[in-house]
This record gives C-alpha cells, structure tokens and sequence, in this order.
C-alpha cells in the first residue's frame, strides 16, 4: 500500500512530504491509520543531529489512530480498535522483560537504533530503496506499522489529538511522579523545566496531592502553565536563588522529590542541590550521548536515590487506558498542552517554532 509520510532525508533540513509504500503484514504487525501525531524533543533531536539514526526515516512516536489490519498471530487489538502507539514495544521475554524493565527489552534495544521493527525487519520503502522506522512507530505517516505490543487500546470517547499526547510526553512526565519517584500524599515535589514533559511532571504530582509541588523555569509563560496543571509554587530562576527558595519552602530541608525535566547541565546539578537528604530524584531531561556532566560531590550526599527514567516506568496496557480515563474524568489536562494543530504538509513549521521555544506540544491532523 501507498501512503504520505514526512520523510528526513538529511540533517538540519526541512522535512519532505513523500508517497511511501508498505509490505505486507508480518503475522505480528498492527496497520494503524494515524489519526494524529505529536511534535516531541525527541524528533527534533534527530533532525538536528543530536540523536543518530540511519536515514532516510519517518519520525514520530506520539501517534493515535484506528487499527486497520492486523497480522495472523495478534490477539490482542483487532480492527476498529481506537489505539495510541507506545515507542517502547517489547518481546515480553527476554532478559529484561523477565526483569520487569520492558524499556530495556533486548530486541527493542538492539534494533530501534537501526530503524527496525521488532523482528529486526523493515516494512517500509522509497522509490524501491530502504526507509527506516523511527522508535517502531513513525506516526508523521497517514498508515503506521507497529509491533502488537507498540499498539495500546483506548477508549473511544477520547478524541485523537489529546490521546496521541499520552504516547511520550504524558506518561514520561506523570509516570515519573507516580512511578518512579512514588510521590506520597503531603510530599513536597520540585519540578525543573516547565515544557511538556515537565507540565506532566506537575500534574502527576498534582494527581499524587503532593504539597507543595514547585515550579521551576526561567519563562513567565511556563510558570504561569505550570500553576494551571497544579504548581503550588513558581520561582523563576532567572531572577531568584532557587536553592534557598526551595529551602524555603520546605522547612529548609529540601525537596522530598526532585523531577528535572531541563535536559542541560545546569538543571542536573541543581536537582541535586534542592534535593533533602534521602529524597527521590529522577532525571529526564536529555543532553548529548557524549556530553560530560559534573555535581558537586557534597550535594549527592545523603542517601539520595537517583534514577534516570525514559518513559515513567510505563506498562502501557495498563497506564495509557488509565490516563484516558483520568482525561475524561477531568482529573488530567490534555488539551491545555496543545499550543498549535497543524496538516502534516505544515510539519516543518511545528518543528521551527519547537526550536525556537514558541510552543508546549504542536500536534498533527492527519484527518
């Protein structure tokens, strides 16, 4: 079958829209008509360099659609089924599945960087030459195929542009609250960064009635984000010492969690400083493979518990029909993260105003 895509066919140049073709169905593949896809960091990093993968590829991993096909072996989504992807699509066996950590599972890991599927396999092509799957999901596409564990029902009420949102950016930041850090009722909770990852960050600690729950950036308009998804407490740290603000606020012994979502080193090093001896701290920001970061060895003291998250320690059969429901519940905001909808021959201008900080979340219609 024939279908568009935004297709990268070199760094640091704008994205084409091309008629791709697919193979078959393998007896494990999902055919997914995308619906919507969201604009994430991550897409931006490949196409700027930061983040290598083999060219030319078909980015996006925040996609949600109907299913449309699937192969002979999948048993557990059947056409019609409503489904956001998950980037993380995994064996189920390996090693590290057996360990309860799907996000590090062996296949996966060994060929997502080749923009391959599960199997090892591509079902993709460009005027009969080869075309790579970004992270098993490539949902700037009208038609994406996944792996049956890449495909995640939910439910039908909620509509496609907010349900993309849940893929990454939703449950990277809200998982890492209720997940990772296991933030208690009462717990204090900074959060470094107010862009997306961060803002979900905050709901999740909102969602856990955590007090206060901190605020972080050096934006006005960030900062005034973050209280409507639940910040307590702003300091911009452009005009204020954060480290004794944050003291401040937490009968001067810190924060009990710590969420940094600045991907810099600066916002690293502070998580540490704000952070009380014994509490959680998760880093989620990203900075370059290769870059070199340096703490202060006195501010890691203290029976500090670190942990590098990716994806909010997500069971996504399990946690992405779980924030659907909470969205349609009213108890979490979607539709306040979407800054800009775009057509997907509009893409490059989503990307642009992403590099240039002028939005949360921009979101592609494929309707």
């Amino acid at each position: 079958m024939n279908f568009r895509a935004a297709v990268l066919h070199r760094i640091d140049q704008p994205l084409a829209i091309e008629e791709v073709t697919a193979s078959g169905l393998k007896p494990g593949d999902v055919l997914i008509r995308n619906h919507a896809s969201g604009l994430c960091h991550t897409d931006l990093e490949v196409i700027q360099g930061a983040l290598a993968y083999p060219l030319p590829i078909i980015l996006g991993h925040e996609g949600a659609g109907v299913v449309e096909a699937v192969g002979a072996d999948v048993t557990q989504v059947r056409p019609g089924d409503h489904v956001v992807a998950s980037w993380n699509p995994h064996c189920g066996h390996c090693f590290y599945c057996d360990q309860d950590q799907p996000i590090l599972c062996e296949p996966f890991g060994a060929h997502q960087p080749r923009g391959r599927l599960l199997d090892g396999g591509a079902r993709l092509s460009l005027g009969g030459g080869p075309l790579h799957h970004f992270s098993m999901v490539c949902s700037h596409a009208e038609y994406s195929i996944v792996p049956e564990s890449g495909a995640i029902p939910v439910p039908r009420d909620i509509p496609f542009d907010r349900a993309c949102l849940i893929g990454c950016g939703v449950m990277t930041g809200v998982g890492a609250v209720l997940n990772v850090a296991r933030a208690e009722v009462g717990e204090s909770v900074a959060v470094i960064g107010c862009g997306a990852v961060g803002l979900n960050a905050i709901q999740g600690a909102r969602l856990a009635r955590a007090e206060p729950i901190i605020a972080i950036d050096t934006a006005a308009d960030k900062l005034a984000l973050a209280e409507t998804f639940g910040a307590t407490e702003l300091i911009d740290a452009g005009r204020t010492e954060v480290i004794p603000a944050v003291q401040s606020l937490t009968s001067g012994r810190g924060a009990d969690n710590v969420i940094e979502c600045g991907g810099n080193e600066a916002a690293f090093r502070l998580a540490f400083e704000i952070a009380r001896p014994g509490a959680d701290l998760v880093l989620l920001g990203k900075t370059n493979v290769d870059s070199d970061v340096a703490f202060r060895w006195g501010a890691m003291m203290g029976e500090k518990r670190m942990t590098r998250s990716s994806y909010g320690r997500a069971r996504p059969r399990r946690h992405f029909p779980m924030l659907s429901r909470l969205y349609l519940d009213g108890e979490l905001l979607l539709d306040e993260l979407i800054s800009r909808r775009l057509r997907l021959d509009r893409i490059n201008d989503g990307f642009a105003d992403m590099a240039a900080g002028r939005i949360v979340r921009a979101v592609i219609d494929l309707d």
